[in-house]
């Protein structure tokens, strides 16, 4: 892990030094923000944009991706303006020195957008003791679902050294419940449609979920370089206050005109995807009005990581990680 974490300073310190000031000859700012995206599912940037909540401020395509760290590794090297990532992986970056900064919460999980980690009925684990020496199926390691198993497992009072007998196996999302019910791997965690499609089918159950060990709470935010902010801070403005007031109206629109809203947007962007995960779309999962973050949302993170002994006591705090400065819905605003 060490070795890792030099080499991704490097890579990072390298990449930065190539891309220089985000903006453009003459000073004016960034107009167009370069991102990923996810296949078959619309990010709250793009329903923002589809809003006319951005502006004047164009989005720009680039790919999708599946993950998160890697995600704001492209937003930080350069690759992109802006990315999404679990709060522990960005702490995990910053403590890379990589100089983002985290603007705005952008999904949590709450009682319609959960993930869980299910077993097969019948079975024999009933319990975290019983996750000893067994396979559980993530979509990526150092993120959003090997955090949370770890926090149940040390919650429910198991050694360090016996959560290190619980094998984190990389399965693909969509192939994450065919590979418990063959038997591969003995917990599958799982959330929105493959989560609701699996529960469908039948035969297994939770054996816990985000939503019942820690409540609401806010997961992820997007990040932006701390150049880009600084020579485009109208732009930042714009983005941020953007993807705020797409939450907002998520949350205060009906259901289905939210689902017929994402389902339209893949329609018109001509990428050839399937629509129908976006028909189980609930919720986006942000607890805080307008997205916006609270030290909380890191410390809990930053506590694990500590505990797991990838961070030494006070090296990353919580309030270095993040600004509210661009949100209109901090302090009470944009109500």
């Amino acid at each position: 892990m060490r070795a890792f974490r030099i080499a991704l300073v490097s890579t990072l310190l390298a990449a930065l030094s190539a891309c220089g000031s985000s903006g453009p000859p003459g000073g004016g700012e960034v107009a167009e923000l370069r991102y990923q995206g996810n296949a078959g599912a619309v990010t709250l940037p793009e329903l923002a944009a589809d809003l006319g909540y951005l502006g004047t401020v164009k989005l720009k395509w680039v790919g999708n991706t599946i993950s998160g760290p890697q995600d704001i590794q492209s937003a930080a090297t350069g690759q992109t303006d802006f990315g999404g990532a679990f709060n522990g992986a960005v702490v995990k970056l910053v403590a890379a020195r990589a100089p983002i900064k985290a603007v705005i919460s952008y999904y949590g999980s709450d009682k319609d957008a959960y993930n869980g980690f299910y077993v097969l009925d019948g079975g024999q684990i009933r319990s975290a003791g019983d996750l000893i020496g067994k396979k559980v199926g993530v979509n990526t390691l150092g993120a959003h679902l090997e955090a949370v198993l770890k926090e149940y497992l040390q919650r429910q009072g198991l050694t360090k050294e016996q959560v290190a007998q619980v094998q984190l196996v990389v399965v693909p999302p969509v192939d994450t419940e065919q590979a418990l019910r063959r038997g591969q791997i003995d917990v599958a965690s799982l959330g929105g449609i493959l989560r609701d499609k699996a529960l469908e089918r039948g035969g297994i159950h939770p054996l816990f979920t985000d939503y019942d060990l820690l409540g609401a709470f806010d997961a992820g935010t997007y990040v932006l370089r701390d150049d880009f902010i600084r020579d485009n801070p109208a732009t930042t403005r714009a983005f941020v206050a953007g993807v705020a007031k797409a939450i907002e109206w998520s949350r205060t629109h009906p259901r289905q005109e939210v689902v017929a809203r994402l389902k339209a947007i893949i329609a018109k962007r001509g990428r050839n995807e399937d629509a129908t995960a976006v028909g189980y779309w609930k919720s986006f999962g942000v607890s805080s009005i307008g997205g916006v973050i609270d030290d909380k949302d890191f410390q809990t993170w930053i506590d694990w990581l500590q505990r797991e002994g990838e961070l030494r006591p006070g090296q990353v705090k919580a309030a270095d990680v993040y600004t509210n400065a661009y949100n209109p819905y901090a302090n009470g605003g944009a109500r």
